[in-house]
């Protein structure tokens, strides 16, 4: 079965990511598409006026959506007083489906300037020639329903125009808020899997945590539930052994690290930064991760900071096979995991280059004396040490 979809629903996105279902992306737009201009304002009479007319002027028609049919009276009557130039039409799904068809071919057609609907026309409407399109109270409609309304318009080689209208005097919830945030920043062609990606990071994956559809996840946890449905989808395509590349080395510097409150104060834009971090390998990339926190949020915090060098130790202990790290003004202790390095040889080497500032306990960890008084001594001589460390597995690897 093929499925084709701008934004695929958070459900069946997840279960493309864990591995249940293919995935394959379109990205290439037509030849001489456009993206779509998008615009968020409050409420403005005299901005939708301006809006209409331009499309109007240069040839054009005009989409007009609003959440609910109560509201078509409203706003068409609004229309009429601040645009009487223009000839408008208003279509809803409870509408007889003869009187529908006639009002929908009458604006292809040309004999209407704006379409007054409902969400009706979020479904496949293919009309080159409407180039604009206004969204009214748009903090009532879902982030992919948004993104499928905007995809009505700009379907020709004109630029396309989406002005999404929220109430003057009303606060919006955070939620709303960050969907439209996520909207306007997502205005290059192709970007409906990104948009997707937050849909599903916004909304979540369905009932996870419920009997009905996913059993005792609440149980296990659902980290662990993706690990083990990932595994057990490689198991069942024949991928042979599943490779155990989720261990995460333990490291005790004695310092705080972390995201703190005041830095980044909303908790799933934190939570998705910890994840995002959780992912990092490369020197480059943990340096640009940092540059886009200075960029977005300010200046970084001595936590920030520390959790970063952090992380770039993470990744060596990784690369030497290190599941624990315990660093002290005196010292560090090294447990590798299953007591075993890739380079025994040339660890005896490393260690009997220390002299008597190094020690292997009977446990198999080693011990390095040092003087790191302070926590930013511990990062950056566990940094060498785990460096050097690195390097001697890298070259076994190799």
């Amino acid at each position: 079965m093929l499925t084709l979809s701008a934004t695929p629903i958070p459900r069946t996105l997840q279960l493309a990511l864990t591995g249940v279902r293919e995935l394959s992306l379109i990205t290439t737009p037509p030849v001489d598409r456009m993206a779509v201009r998008t615009f968020i304002s409050p409420f403005d009479p005299l901005v939708i006026r301006e809006t209409l007319l331009r499309e109007r002027y240069r040839g054009g028609q005009s989409f007009y959506v609003v959440p609910r049919i109560s509201d078509l009276a409203e706003v068409r009557q609004f229309l009429e007083e601040q645009v009487p130039e223009l000839k408008v039409a208003t279509a809803h799904g409870q509408m007889p489906a003869g009187e529908l068809d006639d009002i929908m071919n009458a604006f292809y057609d040309g004999q209407y300037d704006v379409l007054l609907s409902t969400t009706i026309v979020e479904s496949g409407l293919d009309i080159p020639t409407a180039n604009t399109m206004i969204v009214h109270r748009a903090d009532m409609f879902g982030l992919a329903q948004l993104y499928q309304l905007r995809g009505r318009v700009g379907r020709s080689k004109l630029r396309a125009y989406a002005l999404f209208t929220l109430p003057a005097n009303r606060t919006l919830t955070q939620l709303a808020e960050r969907r439209l945030k996520v909207l306007q920043s997502l205005d290059t062609l192709g970007a409906g899997f990104q948009l997707a990606s937050h849909d599903l990071d916004i909304r979540g994956a369905g009932n996870l945590l419920g009997e009905e559809q996913s059993g005792h996840i609440k149980e296990v946890g659902f980290e662990l539930y993706q690990q083990m449905l990932e595994e057990a989808v490689a198991e069942l395509r024949g991928s042979g052994e599943v490779t155990d590349g989720s261990w995460s080395p333990q490291i005790a510097i004695g310092t705080s690290v972390m995201i703190p409150e005041g830095y980044v104060p909303d908790l799933q834009l934190r939570l998705a930064l910890y994840r995002r971090l959780a992912d990092l390998e490369t020197p480059e990339e943990i340096d640009g991760f940092g540059a886009e926190l200075i960029d977005r949020f300010g200046p970084l915090p001595e936590e920030v900071d520390h959790l970063l060098k952090i992380v770039f130790i993470k990744a060596l202990c990784r690369k030497a096979n290190v599941e624990k790290l315990d660093a002290g003004p005196k010292g560090v202790v090294i447990h590798f995991r299953n007591k075993a390095f890739p380079d025994p040889a040339g660890l005896v080497r490393f260690i009997g280059e220390q002299g008597s500032l190094a020690k292997i306990r009977p446990d198999h960890s080693i011990v390095l004396m040092r003087e790191w008084p302070t926590a930013q001594k511990r990062l950056a001589g566990s940094a060498v040490v785990m460096t050097q460390l690195a390097r001697l597995a890298e070259k076994v690897a190799a």
